[in-house]
Protein backbone atom coordinates (compact mmCIF):
# COMPACT_ATOMS: atom_id res chain seq x y z
CA UNK A 1 0.00 0.00 0.00
CA UNK A 2 2.62 2.18 0.83
CA UNK A 3 4.59 1.82 -2.29
CA UNK A 4 0.84 2.03 -4.27
CA UNK A 5 0.42 5.35 -2.43
CA UNK A 6 3.83 6.57 -3.81
CA UNK A 7 3.44 5.56 -7.23
CA UNK A 8 0.30 7.48 -7.40
CA UNK A 9 1.37 10.35 -5.28
CA UNK A 10 4.27 10.47 -7.69
CA UNK A 11 2.57 10.39 -10.98
CA UNK A 12 -0.55 12.83 -9.74
CA UNK A 13 2.70 15.17 -8.79
CA UNK A 14 4.34 14.52 -11.96
CA UNK A 15 1.59 15.80 -13.89
CA UNK A 16 1.06 18.34 -11.63
CA UNK A 17 5.18 19.44 -12.90
CA UNK A 18 4.27 18.58 -16.46
CA UNK A 19 1.25 21.04 -16.41
CA UNK A 20 2.88 24.09 -14.88
CA UNK A 21 5.42 23.34 -17.16
CA UNK A 22 3.80 23.83 -20.35
CA UNK A 23 1.86 26.09 -19.12
CA UNK A 24 4.90 28.89 -18.84
CA UNK A 25 6.93 26.93 -21.60
CA UNK A 26 6.75 25.65 -24.97
CA UNK A 27 7.23 22.36 -25.91
CA UNK A 28 9.41 21.46 -28.64
CA UNK A 29 6.71 21.23 -30.99
CA UNK A 30 5.27 24.15 -30.26
CA UNK A 31 8.48 26.17 -30.68
CA UNK A 32 9.15 24.83 -33.65
CA UNK A 33 5.73 26.07 -34.68
CA UNK A 34 6.16 29.17 -33.79
CA UNK A 35 9.85 29.46 -35.37
CA UNK A 36 8.17 28.63 -38.48
CA UNK A 37 5.23 31.28 -38.17
CA UNK A 38 7.33 33.53 -37.57
CA UNK A 39 9.52 32.57 -40.92
CA UNK A 40 6.15 32.89 -42.51
CA UNK A 41 5.51 36.50 -41.20
CA UNK A 42 8.69 37.58 -42.21
CA UNK A 43 7.86 36.23 -45.72
CA UNK A 44 4.74 37.57 -45.48
CA UNK A 45 6.29 41.39 -44.60
CA UNK A 46 8.65 40.99 -47.23
CA UNK A 47 5.80 39.90 -50.21
CA UNK A 48 3.72 43.00 -48.69
CA UNK A 49 6.97 45.13 -48.97
CA UNK A 50 7.48 44.08 -52.47
CA UNK A 51 3.73 44.81 -53.72
CA UNK A 52 4.23 48.69 -51.71
CA UNK A 53 7.01 48.74 -53.80
CA UNK A 54 5.21 47.76 -56.88
CA UNK A 55 1.75 49.35 -56.12
CA UNK A 56 4.29 53.15 -55.62
CA UNK A 57 5.52 51.71 -59.08
CA UNK A 58 2.16 51.01 -60.59
CA UNK A 59 0.83 54.60 -59.42
CA UNK A 60 3.80 56.55 -61.05
CA UNK A 61 3.07 54.94 -64.20
CA UNK A 62 -0.65 55.74 -64.08
CA UNK A 63 0.24 59.46 -63.38
CA UNK A 64 2.53 59.18 -66.25
CA UNK A 65 0.04 57.52 -68.32
CA UNK A 66 -2.23 60.67 -67.77
CA UNK A 67 0.34 63.28 -68.43
CA UNK A 68 0.32 61.40 -71.98
CA UNK A 69 -2.92 61.49 -72.61
CA UNK A 70 -3.80 65.12 -71.15
CA UNK A 71 -0.47 66.93 -72.41
CA UNK A 72 0.63 64.69 -75.59
CA UNK A 73 -2.69 63.49 -76.85
CA UNK A 74 -4.95 66.29 -75.94
CA UNK A 75 -7.66 64.09 -74.89
CA UNK A 76 -8.87 62.58 -70.92
CA UNK A 77 -7.91 58.91 -70.25
CA UNK A 78 -10.08 56.48 -69.62
CA UNK A 79 -10.64 53.80 -67.15
CA UNK A 80 -11.15 50.70 -68.82
CA UNK A 81 -12.73 47.47 -67.38
CA UNK A 82 -10.84 43.96 -67.69
CA UNK A 83 -11.10 42.69 -70.96
CA UNK A 84 -10.84 39.15 -71.66
CA UNK A 85 -13.06 36.54 -69.53
CA UNK A 86 -9.46 35.05 -68.39
CA UNK A 87 -8.65 38.11 -66.70
CA UNK A 88 -12.16 38.32 -64.99
CA UNK A 89 -11.80 34.59 -63.91
CA UNK A 90 -8.29 35.12 -62.70
CA UNK A 91 -9.50 37.99 -59.86
CA UNK A 92 -12.63 36.29 -59.08
CA UNK A 93 -10.67 33.40 -58.09
CA UNK A 94 -8.25 35.32 -56.18
CA UNK A 95 -11.20 37.27 -54.88
CA UNK A 96 -12.87 33.48 -54.08
CA UNK A 97 -10.04 32.81 -52.28
CA UNK A 98 -10.26 35.69 -49.60
CA UNK A 99 -13.82 35.19 -49.23
CA UNK A 100 -13.46 31.55 -48.41
CA UNK A 101 -11.76 29.25 -46.19
CA UNK A 102 -8.24 30.75 -46.21
CA UNK A 103 -10.18 33.95 -45.11
CA UNK A 104 -10.00 33.20 -41.85
CA UNK A 105 -5.87 34.16 -41.94
CA UNK A 106 -5.33 37.71 -41.37
CA UNK A 107 -2.26 37.43 -42.87
CA UNK A 108 -3.19 35.61 -46.26
CA UNK A 109 -6.16 37.60 -46.30
CA UNK A 110 -4.86 40.95 -46.24
CA UNK A 111 -2.43 39.46 -49.07
CA UNK A 112 -4.35 37.72 -50.99
CA UNK A 113 -6.86 41.08 -51.77
CA UNK A 114 -3.69 43.57 -51.61
CA UNK A 115 -2.51 41.21 -54.72
CA UNK A 116 -6.17 40.98 -56.12
CA UNK A 117 -6.60 44.95 -56.07
CA UNK A 118 -3.23 45.01 -57.49
CA UNK A 119 -3.82 42.47 -60.69
CA UNK A 120 -7.04 44.87 -60.94
CA UNK A 121 -4.83 48.42 -61.43
CA UNK A 122 -2.47 45.87 -63.76
CA UNK A 123 -5.32 44.90 -66.44
CA UNK A 124 -6.66 48.93 -66.23
CA UNK A 125 -3.03 49.60 -67.07
CA UNK A 126 -2.67 47.60 -69.72
CA UNK A 127 -5.57 48.24 -71.33
CA UNK A 128 -4.71 51.85 -70.85
CA UNK A 129 -1.44 51.13 -72.63
CA UNK A 130 -3.25 49.73 -75.52
CA UNK A 131 -5.19 52.92 -75.92
CA UNK A 132 -2.17 54.82 -75.81
CA UNK A 133 -0.67 52.68 -78.84
CA UNK A 134 -3.66 53.33 -81.25
CA UNK A 135 -3.40 56.94 -80.12
CA UNK A 136 -0.08 57.32 -81.28
CA UNK A 137 -0.42 55.22 -84.30
CA UNK A 138 -3.25 58.06 -84.96
CA UNK A 139 -0.49 61.03 -84.09
CA UNK A 140 -0.28 61.93 -87.62
CA UNK A 141 -4.15 62.38 -88.24
CA UNK A 142 -4.65 63.66 -84.87
CA UNK A 143 -1.58 66.47 -85.19
CA UNK A 144 -3.24 66.94 -88.50
CA UNK A 145 -6.57 67.95 -87.36
CA UNK A 146 -5.63 70.31 -84.42
CA UNK A 147 -6.52 73.76 -85.77
CA UNK A 148 -2.77 75.37 -85.98
CA UNK A 149 -2.84 77.80 -88.68
CA UNK A 150 -5.01 81.65 -89.54
CA UNK A 151 -8.14 81.04 -91.36
CA UNK A 152 -6.91 84.04 -93.43
CA UNK A 153 -3.70 85.11 -95.02
CA UNK A 154 -2.46 87.66 -92.36
CA UNK A 155 1.54 87.48 -92.71
CA UNK A 156 1.96 91.24 -92.33
CA UNK A 157 -0.19 90.66 -88.80
CA UNK A 158 -2.72 93.40 -89.99
CA UNK A 159 -5.70 91.69 -89.98
CA UNK A 160 -7.32 90.98 -86.59
CA UNK A 161 -9.02 93.38 -85.71
CA UNK A 162 -10.81 92.26 -82.30
CA UNK A 163 -9.65 89.72 -80.09
CA UNK A 164 -11.05 87.08 -77.45
CA UNK A 165 -13.02 87.88 -74.25
CA UNK A 166 -15.03 90.61 -73.67
CA UNK A 167 -15.28 93.41 -76.41
CA UNK A 168 -17.73 96.34 -77.24
CA UNK A 169 -20.93 95.54 -78.90
CA UNK A 170 -21.26 96.86 -82.97
CA UNK A 171 -24.90 97.40 -82.58
CA UNK A 172 -25.77 97.76 -79.31
CA UNK A 173 -22.35 99.76 -77.76
CA UNK A 174 -21.93 97.98 -74.45
CA UNK A 175 -19.44 95.20 -73.33
CA UNK A 176 -20.06 91.49 -74.03
CA UNK A 177 -18.39 88.65 -74.09
CA UNK A 178 -16.45 88.23 -77.87
CA UNK A 179 -16.11 84.21 -78.11
CA UNK A 180 -13.68 84.18 -80.98
CA UNK A 181 -11.54 86.61 -82.75
CA UNK A 182 -12.11 89.00 -85.84
CA UNK A 183 -10.04 89.06 -88.86
CA UNK A 184 -10.84 92.60 -91.22
CA UNK A 185 -10.91 91.37 -94.67
CA UNK A 186 -12.38 92.57 -97.66
CA UNK A 187 -15.16 90.65 -99.67
CA UNK A 188 -13.80 88.05 -101.07
CA UNK A 189 -10.76 87.00 -98.97
CA UNK A 190 -10.48 83.65 -99.23
CA UNK A 191 -10.88 81.56 -95.77
CA UNK A 192 -8.90 78.22 -95.43
CA UNK A 193 -9.80 75.40 -93.30
CA UNK A 194 -7.42 75.14 -90.07
CA UNK A 195 -7.59 71.84 -89.67
CA UNK A 196 -8.20 68.43 -91.41
CA UNK A 197 -12.15 67.63 -90.73
CA UNK A 198 -15.84 67.66 -91.71
CA UNK A 199 -18.19 70.34 -92.54
CA UNK A 200 -21.01 70.95 -90.88
CA UNK A 201 -23.67 73.79 -92.47
CA UNK A 202 -25.91 74.86 -90.01
CA UNK A 203 -28.75 77.68 -90.13
CA UNK A 204 -28.01 81.12 -89.24
CA UNK A 205 -28.22 81.83 -85.62
CA UNK A 206 -26.82 84.31 -83.26
CA UNK A 207 -26.21 86.40 -86.06
CA UNK A 208 -23.48 84.41 -87.59
CA UNK A 209 -25.38 85.00 -91.36
CA UNK A 210 -23.48 82.23 -93.68
CA UNK A 211 -21.07 80.38 -91.81
CA UNK A 212 -19.55 77.08 -91.55
CA UNK A 213 -18.35 74.65 -88.91
CA UNK A 214 -15.87 72.04 -89.10
CA UNK A 215 -15.89 69.07 -86.50
CA UNK A 216 -11.93 68.20 -86.17
CA UNK A 217 -12.55 65.24 -84.18
CA UNK A 218 -10.08 64.81 -80.82
CA UNK A 219 -12.95 67.27 -79.59
CA UNK A 220 -12.48 70.12 -81.54
CA UNK A 221 -14.27 72.09 -83.42
CA UNK A 222 -13.61 75.81 -85.73
CA UNK A 223 -16.62 78.26 -86.30
CA UNK A 224 -16.39 80.80 -89.76
CA UNK A 225 -18.94 83.50 -89.50
CA UNK A 226 -20.21 86.07 -92.00
CA UNK A 227 -19.21 84.58 -95.21
CA UNK A 228 -20.43 86.37 -98.31
CA UNK A 229 -19.82 82.64 -100.63
CA UNK A 230 -19.33 79.10 -99.12
CA UNK A 231 -17.35 76.90 -101.06
CA UNK A 232 -17.74 73.72 -99.66
CA UNK A 233 -20.66 71.07 -98.36
CA UNK A 234 -22.41 69.78 -95.51
CA UNK A 235 -20.52 66.48 -94.73
CA UNK A 236 -17.42 66.84 -96.91
CA UNK A 237 -13.81 66.62 -95.89
CA UNK A 238 -11.38 69.00 -96.22
CA UNK A 239 -8.09 69.65 -95.29
CA UNK A 240 -5.70 71.89 -93.43
CA UNK A 241 -4.90 75.28 -96.18
CA UNK A 242 -8.38 74.19 -98.23
CA UNK A 243 -10.56 76.99 -99.25
CA UNK A 244 -13.74 77.12 -97.47
CA UNK A 245 -15.11 80.19 -98.18
CA UNK A 246 -15.13 83.94 -99.00
CA UNK A 247 -15.27 86.68 -96.63
CA UNK A 248 -18.46 88.33 -96.42
CA UNK A 249 -20.76 90.75 -93.68
CA UNK A 250 -23.79 88.57 -93.76
CA UNK A 251 -25.50 88.63 -90.19
CA UNK A 252 -24.89 90.87 -87.95
CA UNK A 253 -22.25 92.56 -88.69
CA UNK A 254 -20.99 96.40 -89.62
CA UNK A 255 -17.98 95.70 -92.59
CA UNK A 256 -17.06 92.69 -94.10
CA UNK A 257 -15.20 90.77 -91.66
CA UNK A 258 -14.67 86.80 -90.44
CA UNK A 259 -15.43 85.29 -87.22
CA UNK A 260 -13.34 82.93 -86.10
CA UNK A 261 -14.32 80.56 -83.23
CA UNK A 262 -12.24 77.45 -81.64
CA UNK A 263 -13.88 75.35 -79.54
CA UNK A 264 -12.65 72.56 -77.09
CA UNK A 265 -14.71 69.88 -75.35
CA UNK A 266 -17.75 72.04 -76.11
CA UNK A 267 -16.24 75.12 -74.76
CA UNK A 268 -14.62 78.23 -76.82
CA UNK A 269 -10.95 78.96 -75.99
CA UNK A 270 -8.77 81.34 -77.34
CA UNK A 271 -8.11 81.23 -81.06
CA UNK A 272 -5.15 82.85 -80.84
CA UNK A 273 -3.25 80.00 -78.94
CA UNK A 274 -4.02 77.51 -81.97
CA UNK A 275 -1.66 79.70 -84.42
CA UNK A 276 1.66 78.08 -83.99
CA UNK A 277 1.96 76.29 -87.55
CA UNK A 278 2.36 79.44 -89.67
CA UNK A 279 4.08 81.94 -87.16
CA UNK A 280 7.25 82.49 -85.70
CA UNK A 281 7.65 83.27 -82.31
CA UNK A 282 8.30 86.72 -82.66
CA UNK A 283 5.03 87.00 -85.01
CA UNK A 284 3.01 84.92 -82.36
CA UNK A 285 3.84 87.60 -79.68
CA UNK A 286 2.98 90.38 -81.75
CA UNK A 287 -0.26 88.99 -82.32
CA UNK A 288 -0.98 88.15 -78.82
CA UNK A 289 -0.61 91.97 -78.06
CA UNK A 290 -2.76 93.31 -80.67
CA UNK A 291 -5.35 90.61 -79.81
CA UNK A 292 -5.26 91.74 -76.18
CA UNK A 293 -6.06 95.68 -77.10
CA UNK A 294 -9.55 96.38 -75.99
CA UNK A 295 -11.57 97.56 -79.02
CA UNK A 296 -14.73 97.06 -80.69
CA UNK A 297 -15.75 93.41 -82.27
CA UNK A 298 -17.24 94.04 -86.04
CA UNK A 299 -20.08 90.88 -85.19
CA UNK A 300 -22.61 90.77 -83.21
CA UNK A 301 -21.90 87.27 -81.48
Amino acid sequence: MNVLGFAILSVAFSFLLMTIYFKFFDSPKELMLKAENQKLRSYYDMINSQLSDATNLLKSLKDRDNQIYRIIFETTPEQPGLKSSADINNLQSIKNLINGGMGRDGLITNTLSKVATMKEQLYKQRNSYDEILKLAKRKEEMLASIPAIQPISNKQLKQLASGFGMRIHPIYKVKKFHAGIDFSASRGTPIYATGNGIVNLPYDVNGYGNYIEIDHGYSYMTRYGHLDKIKVKSGQKVKRGEIIGFVGSTGTATSPHLHYEVHKSGKTVNPINYFFNDLTAKEYEELIKISSVENQSLGGM
